[in-house]
């Protein structure tokens, strides 16, 4: 399987059929963490009314510690760059905590908990 030398952007016909499969397979994999990330936040949108219900801090930064450091050994395990997942989950935390201040204020508990 080569390309075409040309600059023309002719390509081998099975060189364009491993690319497409790959993508479908890429894009099958993007659809699942989509989905999996909508589940994630129903889950904690729950955790965030029952946090305000009981005027919990939006944010619980031992239990975000132990998932960081759970999700790194999980990133190592699947070849994955841990400094890269540990950033993922930051950014995730990041949104839970800003989604369980506006629930807090909804709820009429006024100024959410520190966050940190």
């Amino acid at each position: 399987m080569s390309t075409s030398s040309t600059g023309t952007g002719d390509v081998d016909p099975a060189v364009r059929a491993e690319l497409a499969r790959l993508r479908d397979s890429i894009d099958n994999i993007d659809a699942a963490v989509v989905h999996m990330l909508a589940e994630r936040f129903k889950a904690t949108q729950q955790v965030g009314h029952l946090k305000a219900a009981h005027q919990l801090p939006p944010a619980d930064p031992t239990r975000e510690a132990r998932q960081i450091a759970r999700l790194r050994a999980l990133a190592e395990d699947a070849k994955l760059d841990p400094a890269f997942a540990e950033k993922f989950l930051n950014f995730i935390i990041a949104e839970v905590i800003r989604h369980h201040e506006r629930i807090a204020e909804d709820n009429g508990n006024g100024e959410p908990a520190d966050a940190t």
